[in-house]
């Protein structure tokens, strides 16, 4: 199982050309290219997770799938939560089990 403590900090830029740019002069290394995403969010028709402020993804991506659960923000002064995420084979599968469990996709974006 993995479980990581996701920390996350959104800055506003004027453009992405500018904030690329301040990334690399504060010393960053890309690790990968830009690629594909396409991320489902899914919840009870009860808005359940929703309503204890969770997320449940698939993330797909490259022949790659990934099932990520989000808990709740934490007090912090970022964005803090724990996540917990597994690679899966087919995301295509898993969401229609996951509709056959009763979990809906209620968002859909790609990036």
């Amino acid at each position: 199982m993995t479980m990581m403590l996701e920390r996350e900090i959104k800055l506003r830029f004027a453009s992405a050309d500018d904030a690329r740019a301040a990334i690399l002069a504060a010393g960053a290394t890309p690790l990968r290219g830009r690629r594909f995403q396409e991320d489902c969010l899914l919840d009870t028709a009860e808005e359940s997770l929703r309503r204890r402020r969770c997320v449940l993804r698939v993330r797909m991506e490259s022949g790659k799938s990934l099932l990520t659960f989000k808990g709740p923000v934490q007090p912090s002064p970022m964005k803090l939560r724990e996540e917990f995420e597994t690679v899966v084979s087919d995301g295509i599968v898993l969401l229609k089990i996951l509709e056959e469990l009763g979990f809906r996709v209620w968002f859909r974006y790609q990036k």
